[in-house]
C-alpha cells in the first residue's frame, strides 16, 4: 500500500512572488461601485469611443474575409495594418515602412517583448523617476536592477543621466517623454537630443513609450526621441491604439531596428503566436475608411475641457500650499501636497466620500515621495469633476496630516 499523504506542488518562481500587484488596479476595484467619482484610472472616456465606426469595421472584416479574420496570422501582423501604422508614423515625422513594425497585443506587450529580448537578471535599467508603474513591474519580473534618473518639471535631466550612465553602465533607458504617466510632463526637444547623444556615446538601448502623444491640446509638437541623431539604431518605439481608438482592442505596435525587431518577433511567437487577426483587420479597415484624425480631434477637445475643469478647481480642493502642473495634453495632472501631508493617508478619507485618486508613491523607484498624487481628468464631465473636487475638499477637511 502506498501512503495517502500528498506532496504539495513546487513553489512559484521567485520573480512572481517578489513583484507586488498594481496599486492602481487595486484602487480601481475599490472605485467600481456606482456613484464614485474617480480621478484614479488612466482610462479613455467610453462615451467618446467611435462605436458605430468600429462596429462597421468589424462587419467589414467578416464580410470581406471571414475565413481570414478567424484564422491564424503572421507574428509580425497583418500587412495592411502595418502599412496603415507606418503611414501614420511617417506623417508624424519619423520615416517608417511596414517592415519596420510588429503589431502587438497592446503596447504593454511590446514593452514585455523588448524586456524579454534585452534584459537578463541583474542587468541595469534606467527609468524616469517617477515612471509608469507597469514598466516597473515588467522590469522587476525580468530581474533587472532598476535605477532612477532624477527629473524636474520638464522631465528627465540629461546631466543626471550622463552621470548615472557613466557610473552604472546600464543596458537600456526607458522613457515616456510625451505627456508622461504619471506626471503629464513632456521632455523638451533639446533634452531629447541630449538623451539620444548620451545613449549613442554610452552605448545603451532606448525604449520610447508613446501611448499619449496624439492627445496634444496645445503647444508645438515635439519630435520623437527616436527621430533624433544618435537614436536611429538603438530605439524601440512603442505605440498604441488604446488611447485614441479603444483599449479593448488591445492593439499596439513596435518600431525597432531590424535585429531587435526580429528578436522581439521570436519572443512574441513564444508568448501568443500573433495578435488577434479579426481585431487587426477591423482596425485596418477603420483606418482606411474612417477619419481617425477627426475622431482624435473630438477626443482632444473633450479632454482639454476636462483638464481645464480639474485645474480650475484644484486650488479649492487640495490643502493650502499644494502644487500641481499644467500638462499640454495626455490624461494626467501631477500634484504635490504641502510638507507633513501624505497622499496615501488622505486616500481613505477620499474614498469615504466617494472620490478617488492614485497616491504617487508607487510610481517612484527608491525612496518614494508620499506627498505626491496622480489625478486623471478623462473619464468625467466638467460638472462631475467639479463635484469630485468638492468631495475631495471635504476629504481634506476630514483628514489629519499627522495621522499617516
Amino acid at each position: 500500500m502506498y501512503a495517502t499523504a500528498t506532496v504539495p506542488p513546487p513553489a512559484f518562481a521567485a520573480r512572481t512572488t517578489a513583484v507586488a500587484g498594481s496599486p492602481v488596479r487595486e484602487i480601481l476595484a475599490l472605485t467600481a461601485r456606482p456613484g464614485v467619482i474617480s480621478f484614479a484610472g488612466g482610462l479613455p472616456a467610453p462615451e467618446l469611443f467611435d462605436t458605430e465606426g468600429l462596429r462597421a469595421a468589424y462587419d467589414a472584416a467578416f464580410t470581406q474575409s471571414a475565413g481570414r479574420a478567424l484564422q491564424y496570422s503572421t507574428t509580425e501582423g497583418a500587412p495592411e495594418l502595418r502599412e496603415a501604422v507606418a503611414a501614420r508614423v511617417t506623417a508624424r515625422g519619423l520615416r517608417t515602412g511596414a517592415d519596420d513594425l510588429v503589431v502587438t497585443t497592446g503596447s504593454q506587450q511590446a514593452l514585455t517583448l523588448i524586456t524579454s529580448t534585452l534584459v537578463e537578471p541583474g542587468d541595469t535599467v534606467l527609468v524616469e523617476n517617477p515612471t509608469y508603474l507597469a514598466a516597473l513591474q515588467c522590469f522587476a519580473l525580468a530581474g533587472a536592477r532598476v535605477i532612477p534618473v532624477p527629473c524636474d518639471g520638464e522631465g528627465m535631466r540629461p546631466d543626471e543621466l550622463e552621470e548615472i550612465a557613466a557610473r552604472e553602465r546600464p543596458k537600456l533607458l526607458y522613457s515616456v517623454p510625451t505627456f508622461q504617466n504619471p506626471t503629464g510632463r513632456t521632455l523638451p526637444g533639446a533634452r531629447r537630443a541630449a538623451v539620444a547623444e548620451i545613449a549613442a556615446r554610452r552605448g545603451l538601448w532606448l525604449v520610447e513609450d508613446d501611448p499619449y502623444g496624439e492627445l496634444r491640446f496645445e503647444g508645438a509638437e515635439v519630435p520623437w526621441l527616436a527621430a533624433h541623431p544618435g537614436a536611429e539604431d538603438r530605439t524601440a518605439l512603442l505605440g498604441s491604439f488604446s488611447k485614441v481608438m479603444a483599449p479593448g482592442l488591445r492593439l499596439g505596435w513596435l518600431r525597432a531596428p531590424q535585429a531587435l525587431r526580429r528578436a522581439a518577433a521570436v519572443a512574441k511567437q513564444a508568448a501568443d503566436l500573433h495578435t488577434s487577426t479579426v481585431d487587426q483587420l477591423a482596425a485596418a479597415h477603420y483606418l482606411r475608411t474612417a477619419d481617425l484624425d477627426a475622431h482624435i480631434a473630438t477626443v482632444r477637445a473633450a479632454y482639454r475641457e476636462r483638464r481645464d475643469a480639474l485645474l480650475a478647481g484644484l486650488g479649492a480642493a487640495l490643502p493650502e500650499g499644494s502644487r500641481w502642473n499644467r500638462p499640454e495634453g495626455g490624461m494626467f495632472v501631477w500634484a504635490r501636497l504641502p510638507e507633513g501631508h501624505d497622499a496615501g493617508a488622505l486616500l481613505p478619507a477620499a474614498l469615504s466620500r466617494a472620490v478617488a485618486f492614485v497616491p504617487g508613491a508607487p510610481f517612484h523607484t527608491g525612496t518614494p515621495d508620499p506627498r505626491t498624487l496622480r489625478l486623471s481628468f478623462t473619464t468625467h464631465t466638467p460638472a462631475e469633476i467639479a463635484e469630485g473636487l468638492s468631495r475631495l475638499a471635504g476629504a481634506v477637511a476630514d483628514y489629519s496630516p499627522g495621522s499617516a
